[in-house]
Formats: C-alpha cells, sequence, structure tokens
C-alpha cells in the first residue's frame, strides 16, 4: 500500500508540473493555442472531476449527469484559474467542480428543496458511507454514521430522509406488489359536505328566529316537500298567499345569513 501511495504522488506531481508548464504557456498564446492548452490541462485532470463526482455517485440524480456537471466545473475552473495568484491550481480547482455540482443540485434535481444545512450533511454522509462500508464491509447505520461525522443520529436520519425529496414516487406506483391501489387514490382532498355542514349550522341559527307558524311551513316546503297548494290547505289560506310567506321567510333567512358571514369576517 505505500508503494501504490508514493506511486500515485508521484504521479500527480508530475501531472501538476505539467500543468503548471501549460499555464505558464497560456500567457501570451493566440486564441486559438490557448484553447488547445486547456484541453490539454482539462484532459490532465479529467480523474479529478469524475473523482469528485463520484462522491455523490447513487445520491442524487442522473451518475452520468453529475459527471457531465463534474466536466464542465473543471472547464470552469481551467478559465478561471490565475498562477499569478498562486500556483496550486488543486486547491482553486476543488471546490470549483464540487461547487458546480451543488448548484446543479439546487437547480435542477431538488423536487422539495431542504434546508442548506440538510444537503450539506447528506453531502457529507455519502463520503462517509462509502469509507465506512469499505471499512466494516456492511451498510453503516444512521448510528454509525452519526458517530463518524460528530453528528446528531436525528439529523443524520433527516439527511438520510431528505434523499426521497430528489425523486418523489409517481402518484401512479402502486402502494405494494399485492395491491392494485395507485399512491395517488390515497391522497386526502377536500370533503364537499364539509361546506354543506357549515350552511347547515347557520341556516339553523337563523331558523331559530323565525315564528312558530313560519318555521311550520319550512318544514312542510322543504323537508315534506309539499307544494305551495298543499301547505295552503293544511293552513287553510290560498297558495298564494303561502307564496308570499314563504318569499318573506327567504328574504327574512338571507338578512339572518349576511349578517352572521359579516360577524365572522370581522
Amino acid at each position: 500500500m505505500p508503494r501504490t501511495r508514493t506511486t500515485r504522488d508521484q504521479a500527480d506531481a508530475a501531472r501538476d508540473a505539467r500543468a503548471a508548464d501549460l499555464f505558464r504557456r497560456l500567457n501570451g498564446a493566440s486564441p486559438e493555442a490557448a484553447r488547445c492548452l486547456r484541453q490539454h490541462i482539462v484532459l490532465e485532470y479529467l480523474d479529478v472531476a469524475d473523482s469528485i463526482a463520484r462522491r455523490y455517485s447513487g445520491t442524487r440524480g442522473d451518475d452520468d449527469d453529475v459527471r457531465q456537471v463534474a466536466c464542465l466545473g473543471l472547464i470552469k475552473a481551467v478559465k478561471g484559474f490565475d498562477p499569478a495568484k498562486g500556483e496550486d491550481f488543486i486547491a482553486y480547482c476543488v471546490p470549483t467542480v464540487s461547487g458546480e455540482i451543488k448548484r446543479y443540485f439546487r437547480d435542477h434535481v431538488w423536487f422539495v428543496r431542504p434546508p442548506r444545512s440538510v444537503q450539506e450533511l447528506r453531502a457529507r454522509i455519502g463520503e462517509a458511507n462509502a469509507r465506512l462500508m469499505q471499512e466494516a464491509g456492511r451498510e453503516p447505520t444512521p448510528l454509525d454514521l452519526a458517530a463518524d461525522l460528530d453528528e446528531d443520529c436525528a439529523a443524520v436520519t433527516e439527511a438520510l430522509c431528505s434523499h426521497e425529496s430528489l425523486r418523489p414516487h409517481s402518484l401512479d406506483s402502486l402502494l405494494d406488489d399485492e395491491e392494485s391501489v395507485p399512491l395517488g387514490d390515497l391522497l386526502g382532498s377536500a370533503d364537499p359536505r364539509l361546506e354543506r355542514a357549515e350552511i347547515r349550522i347557520a341556516l339553523a341559527s337563523a331558523c331559530r328566529r323565525l315564528s312558530p307558524r313560519e318555521r311550520h311551513i319550512v318544514y312542510l316546503r322543504y323537508f315534506e316537500e309539499r307544494t305551495q297548494s298543499q301547505i295552503g290547505r293544511e293552513l287553510r289560506v290560498t297558495q298564494m298567499q303561502v307564496s308570499r310567506l314563504l318569499q318573506s321567510i327567504h328574504g327574512r333567512l338571507r338578512i339572518e345569513l349576511e349578517g352572521l358571514e359579516e360577524s365572522l369576517s370581522a
């Protein structure tokens, strides 16, 4: 293992030296030559972009899309790097690529956007999960992740659950394999009977202000559904008188209900 790490460090040092030389040659180069030099630098650091993209592998969005965004971030880093302000391109490249990926998640991936602290913890969990799985040979539990990251277990659990905000279940998906009930059929909706219940309560209060004879007429007309002629025969009045009584009752009830509505909205 030490030999492998040493070999890798030597390869990285050689690559950084080649990139530094390419950056120096950018000074005073023609637009066409500068474009070719930047392409060579991008090719030198593609493995760095891939490595950063793999940190988010399987945790958000499509892995191929994340890798493309990482490559765009690398191109942006190459264009924006100024050797005069510092010769360590890696120190500039890594946060630039990571920032580009995070912006991609923020603008294009989350359907329900959780707080930034939850998003950042989710990214740290992705890195720790792969490392702990390799060390322990099993999937780490939320307690394992919380201990490794020095975070509260409840916060880790919340961050793990936030993954569902990336790709919510389709409303057409079935509840389970045995029941053919779409998820959308289980969503609640406004019950039209609730509005009728409120109207009935308000109407009952208004009806109590009618005289016993007027309440009897309302009962005969709207509960027993008698005609005006039938009501007239029972009350020993004409059908025209019943019509006038109903109009008067309707007007009083309307005034009572409007007054009740104004008092509730005040």
